[in-house]
């Protein structure tokens, strides 16, 4: 008898899912789990778990906050898939998600996860300027396009290329509008993120240098298994390659689709979601395509 063993991704979202209670299931029927919400909230010196079981989600969705809260909750989803049974043959992340996705493949620890988390949202939390919006029912070629014409009105750049379909735009404020008016006027829909800045963008420029610095100093492992890098969408082993990546991570765009396109080339046929609900999933599924019969879920 042939038993044929799945390929199976673990996949961790960055910002935008946040919900009041997030975690708060798993940290109430599993020890591990609370213990790592103690952690996060030791290394932070701030209440993490409480705004993530409590709120309010004004307070929780600041990104000095969520980055934090968001690994948290991303942890502890993969502890609920291994308790389980699941046992990962690669990992990614979208983003922020990438942080968990490094404790996952042990190239970092939790708490120095944690504490790059932490120099990072708070990083990120000052360059308040810009802002981002998704684009929705237009290629990515189309709003690349889109945001050339634009930038008469200032920096706009595409900054995450989540699906064939969506696609997230960042930049400064003025030139954002103005390629949403484009956009919309071919038939696009129009989201705007509740973000505080030009996430993914040339705007990142000084926080990724002095992030750049911190990543410098911190020590990287060999992964336990295959990663995907989100900036290059490519899958990677090299810890010094991985380190790079996330230096560039903070100004370049997130190439999601090109990352689901290498774990469908490597045979994953398995991804399982490191959140409470399905944010990621139909995202993958829609680059996927309908033809690919990959089983896709969230610990739920």
């Amino acid at each position: 008898m042939v038993i044929i063993m799945s390929k199976i991704a673990f996949i961790f979202p960055g910002q935008g899912g946040q919900f009041v209670g997030q975690g708060q299931k798993w940290a109430q029927d599993y020890s591990s789990v609370a213990d790592l919400f103690k952690t996060i909230d030791r290394i932070a010196q701030k209440p993490i778990s409480k705004l993530c079981f409590e709120g309010p989600l004004e307070e929780l969705s600041k990104t000095e906050n969520l980055q934090l809260a968001v690994l948290a909750v991303g942890l502890a989803a993969a502890r609920f898939f291994k308790l389980r049974g699941d046992q990962p043959s690669f990992a990614a992340g979208h983003s922020l998600g990438e942080y968990g996705a490094l404790v996952l493949a042990e190239v970092i620890s939790e708490e120095k996860a944690i504490e790059l988390v932490k120099e990072r949202s708070e990083l990120m939390a000052r360059a308040s300027e810009g802002t981002m919006c998704a684009l929705v029912g237009i290629d990515p070629e189309t709003v690349d396009k889109i945001c050339e014409l634009a930038r008469s009105e200032g920096l706009v750049v595409s900054a995450n290329y989540n699906s064939p379909q969506q696609t997230v735009i960042s930049g400064e404020s003025r030139a954002v509008a103005a390629a949403v008016r484009f956009a919309t006027m071919k038939g696009a829909k129009a989201v705007p993120l509740p973000v505080s800045g030009a996430f993914h963008s040339p705007l990142m420029e000084k926080p990724a240098e002095l992030f750049a610095k911190i990543l410098d100093q911190s020590e990287f492992k060999k992964p336990a298994f295959p990663m995907v890098s989100n900036a290059s969408g490519l899958i990677t082993e090299d810890p010094q390659e991985i380190k790079t990546n996330l230096k560039n991570q903070m100004t370049s765009p997130v190439r999601w689709t090109l990352t689901v396109d290498s774990l469908n080339q490597a045979g994953v046929d398995t991804y399982l979601e490191c959140w409470p609900k399905a944010y990621l999933g139909p995202m993958i599924r829609k680059t996927l395509g309908p033809s690919i019969k990959a089983q896709i879920s969230a610990a739920l």
